[in-house]
């Protein structure tokens, strides 16, 4: 009996080790998709042929960019190139290939969520609903399988945004490399973003619970007590050496001195009216994220200069009698009103699809210059980092993009180099990793 249990443990243990093996051979199957932070920029490197799009509206048709120490040294066209010492540089040919600034993604939970099912795996948002004084950047994490697979379709920065509550906390914008936050952090707490109340529609046919509260009266209560909150916030900002220091009136403080930005998410006109308004009072100017219906009161934004994070036109409309093609559209509006806007992927993984979520907008009139604008200069202008990225320009950052065709559109969209302060990306992710694995697998290569 002593035999026969022996035996039946030592295979318990041989199964055991094979177990472990196959889960070893898998995690350095995934190794090499893991995100690894690149060496700074050690060589002025040199790229040639291309056609460059700076943002802005200025292309160079065959234009030739250089850069060092993780600056643009050299913009121009390559007939005009007055690169002398050649020999100094590391040469990229990219004939017949686009050159854009890396795009950059406003409102998304990057690197504060990896499994959505999982919630371990999740840490962007906190219980309660006035969190002005949580960040988000001490929860971000390099180390995010997502991040190389947005990264690999042209995204390079990203806002990393709470979410949850009224008032979600400061998110601040990180570029997608990095060992750790402190590596990868471009602008730290550089807004405070919260959620707007929502005015809900009366149920169909008219009929409701008398019981209920109605909506506009829930709405108002809501705003009340927000507005209790700033009104608290506000006293609290004027006092200069509080003796009982609050950690949620502390984070708004800066807000009150126009030293950081508030990020509303708003959807319905009553809703941005009402928000405008709102801020208004506290002399506060506020960037509306959502603004599904921003296009019917695009006067008022205009004259307000009140900046729009419109987020996603791949979606229904917002009522079901509106023009199935508004989300498309609305971008447009937002063009030709000379409005500040920027087009969001709300999500982590979603973000991925950012090129062409604002792709959609092209064939609805949205000049294709001013759609590659949105998600570069106008988003750097949006978080307060214009001065340093957003464009390709002598002085500026060189976080770039080489694509084989058009960024915008899903069939030639094909991105063969990055660079975030001259450092070179590898592109390779999970994705690509198991894309290889399978098709060796089946023999298809």
């Amino acid at each position: 009996f002593r035999r026969v249990l022996f035996r039946s443990s030592l295979k318990f243990e041989i199964v055991k080790i094979k177990i472990l093996l196959i889960i070893l051979c898998i995690k350095t199957t995934y190794s090499d998709a893991q995100n690894i932070a690149a060496p700074k920029q050690s060589v002025p490197i040199a790229i040639k042929g291309a056609t460059i799009h700076c943002a802005g509206g200025k292309i160079f048709n065959n234009g030739v960019i250089a850069f060092e120490n993780g600056k643009i040294t050299v913009l121009e066209e390559s007939r005009n190139s007055k690169i002398i010492n050649q020999d100094k540089y590391e040469w990229i040919d990219a004939t017949g290939k686009h050159i854009y600034p890396g795009l950059i993604a406003i409102n998304t939970q990057l690197g504060l969520s990896e499994i959505e099912a999982v919630r371990a795996t999740n840490d962007f948002t906190e219980i309660g609903a006035y969190n002005p004084n949580v960040r988000a950047i001490i929860a971000y994490n390099t180390d995010s399988y997502v991040i190389p697979t947005v990264r690999s379709n042209g995204v390079l920065i990203a806002q990393a945004t709470p979410t949850g509550g009224v008032i979600s906390g400061s998110s601040s914008v990180m570029h997608l490399d990095g060992w750790n936050w402190e590596d990868a952090v471009l602008k730290t707490d550089d807004a405070i973003y919260m959620y707007w109340p929502n005015l809900s529609s009366p149920p169909r046919g008219g009929v409701s619970n008398p019981d209920e509260p109605k909506p506009v009266d829930q709405f108002e209560k809501q705003i009340k007590e927000i507005r209790s909150f700033f009104e608290q916030a506000s006293a609290y900002s004027k006092s200069p050496n509080p003796e009982i220091k609050n950690l949620k009136f502390e984070a708004l403080k800066s807000v009150f001195e126009g030293n950081r930005k508030i990020f509303i998410r708003a959807n319905s006109v009553i809703e941005i009216q009402s928000a405008i308004q709102f801020m208004e009072s506290f002399n506060i100017k506020p960037v509306i994220v959502g603004g599904q219906e921003a296009w019917k009161i695009c006067q008022l934004l205009k004259e307000k200069n009140i900046p729009v994070v419109f987020n996603e036109t791949h979606r229904l409309p917002m009522y079901e009698d509106d023009n199935i093609a508004q989300p498309y559209k609305t971008p447009v509006n937002l063009a030709l009103n000379s409005i500040l806007f920027s087009i969001s992927v709300d999500g982590f993984w979603q973000v991925r699809n950012l090129p062409f979520q604002v792709g959609q907008a092209i064939p609805f009139g949205l000049d294709k210059e001013k759609a590659l604008d949105c998600v570069t200069i106008n988003a750097a202008k949006i978080l307060g980092i214009n001065e340093q990225t957003g464009s390709l320009e002598i002085g500026k950052d060189a976080t770039l993009i080489i694509s084989d065709g058009d960024i915008f559109d899903i069939m030639s969209n094909n991105i063969t180099h990055a660079f975030i302060q001259g450092k070179k990306i590898d592109l390779n992710n999970k994705q690509k990793t198991l894309n290889n694995i399978y098709r060796k697998k089946y023999r298809l290569n």
